[in-house]
């Protein structure tokens, strides 16, 4: 990969912007986003310019993020969404993929950790099914950015020299993105050259041919089993949501393998609790929280986990622990003028994956098999691991609102708070997005140091721990829906997220 360095013409202007405050929600025509990154959004609003529906300005946005956040996101990685049809139906692609069928052992990084790439071949179902442009147009946006170059962002950089050693340990040493300081012109020529190829050749410019056989002796490289044949054989699942009633509201998330029912779970018990007092409903929804992550491992049930009773003590904390710590993943939330509304999360797992990069292809791969963990959700040959990404979309009587949210197990826990305020604190939406956060995390509670009741919940037993406001923890919200037939879209003030309308 070719890089170039520039110095910037007036470099204490440019301040690292990551997580600054705040957003409004924005009503479009044609239709409206809200993405990880600016450059996304404005990828996506490209396309829904160019005639693209919501689909196509997610992938296009989905495919910028594979170039502009490679720590979160990319083509060696994952994609689940959720996708309201313009008549109301709503459908789940699932995005990931299995464990190699050569499996013998897993592990959280290198060649053993990464199971089969599943992003590339979500983003062709949803094309198939809900596209108006062609495949090459819609990835015309990356493409561009790869071959013109980008300026490298301070929290990749700081990204990117945190985990040099294991991206050098596993073969990465070489990967122009490594010699960039901030501001550095970043150009990814190999990169451009895939996302080319995948729209020119779609499913077969990625899962066969030279590109498989590059990730494969990749993988095998550093001790994996990833398999040409795995990758050739590697199938999407279009499955129908899981759905629960939310204050008069229809919630639904992914169904198995994410985690998205813990989500259900948790919002259903919340919402059955009737009239909870407003200085208790955060630590309502902590402890519903900690309880629907007890069956975590069992995710392979899916709809059937509703039937379990969550308990609390209202005046009491519980210490039940649950929710681990992971952070990156990336958002991308469309809708557009005929009502198709999509929400969706793109990942690597942890920051930059595997640490495994497929040098002649320009992206490294995941590192998912990292979440096997005890019985039924245990490693096996071609079996998908129980998966963080969740994203939700809520059905009220005004129309459809996409959410989702980075965060691993933070996802369920932003994303509860987000619906709490829309729906029994009944605040708008631009406030329930931008208001103080906690986060369950490791026995911990971890609470955004503005959070008008954080002493409240340490008086309850929780063992808070102030954090930043705008701690990655925190997550960073992408929502767009279809309000009254008008598009809207609303972005997080945390992180690089952006909205924006067409």
């Amino acid at each position: 990969m070719n890089t170039s360095k520039t110095q910037t013409t007036e470099p204490v202007l440019l301040a690292d912007a990551f997580a600054s405050r705040e957003r409004p929600v924005l009503t479009g025509r044609t239709g409206a986003v809200s993405a990880a990154d600016p450059f996304a959004a404005a990828a996506a609003q490209e396309i829904l310019t160019a005639g693209g529906s919501a689909v196509d300005a997610m992938v296009a946005a989905q495919a910028v993020l594979a170039v502009v956040a490679p720590d979160a996101c990319g083509l060696g990685g994952d994609m689940l969404c959720l996708i309201r049809e313009p008549d109301g139906n709503v459908l789940a692609l699932n995005g990931t993929g299995a464990a190699p069928a050569k499996l013998t052992k897993v592990a959280t990084d290198g060649g053993a950790g990464i199971t089969v790439p599943g992003m590339v071949a979500a983003w062709d179902v949803a094309l198939e099914r809900h596209g108006r442009l062609s495949f090459s147009r819609v990835l015309e946006p990356a493409i561009r950015i790869a071959r013109l170059g980008m300026r490298m962002p301070a929290s990749l950089a700081r990204a990117a020299q945190t985990h040099r050693p294991r991206l050098e340990r596993y073969g990465a040493g070489q990967w122009g993105l490594l010699a960039a300081q901030v501001g550095d012109l970043v150009i990814q020529n190999e990169l451009a050259m895939t996302l080319d190829r995948i729209g020119k050749e779609g499913l077969g410019g990625f899962y066969r041919g030279e590109c498989a056989a590059a990730t494969a002796a990749a993988v095998q490289a550093q001790g994996g089993a990833l398999s040409i044949g795995d990758l050739a054989s590697h199938q999407t699942i279009v499955a129908d949501p899981i759905a629960v009633t939310f204050r008069g509201a229809r919630l639904m998330v992914q169904p198995p393998i994410s985690q998205g029912v813990l989500l259900a779970m948790a919002a259903q018990a919340l919402s059955d609790l009737g009239d909870v007092p407003g200085d208790r409903l955060d630590h309502a929804a902590i402890e519903l929280t900690e309880a629907s992550f007890a069956y975590r491992d069992h995710i392979a049930e899916g709809d059937r986990l509703l039937k379990k009773k969550l308990t609390l003590d209202l005046d009491k904390a519980g210490h039940r622990g649950g929710p681990r710590a992971y952070l990156h993943t990336a958002g991308v939330s469309v809708a557009d003028r005929h009502g198709c509304v999509v929400s969706s999360l793109v990942s690597v797992f942890d920051d930059f994956g595997s640490g495994v990069l497929v040098p002649e292809c320009g992206f490294v791969l995941n590192n998912r098999a990292g979440g096997f963990t005890r019985a039924p959700n245990d490693a096996a040959p071609g079996k998908r691991p129980v998966h963080t990404l969740a994203p939700a979309m809520l059905e009220t009587a005004r129309g459809a609102i996409a959410l989702s949210t980075p965060g691993a197990d933070g996802q369920v826990q932003t994303l509860l708070q987000v619906l709490s305020g829309l729906m029994i604190e009944g605040i708008d939406l631009a406030t329930a997005i931008g208001r103080p956060r906690w986060r369950s995390e490791n026995g911990l509670l971890l609470v955004e140091q503005s959070h008008p009741r954080q002493d409240l919940l340490a008086e309850l037993g929780h063992k808070v721990t102030p954090m930043r406001d705008g701690d990655m923890r925190a997550g960073a919200v992408t929502a767009a829906g279809s309000i009254d037939g008008a598009p809207i879209a609303c972005g997080d003030w945390r992180r690089h997220t952006w909205a924006g309308i067409v």
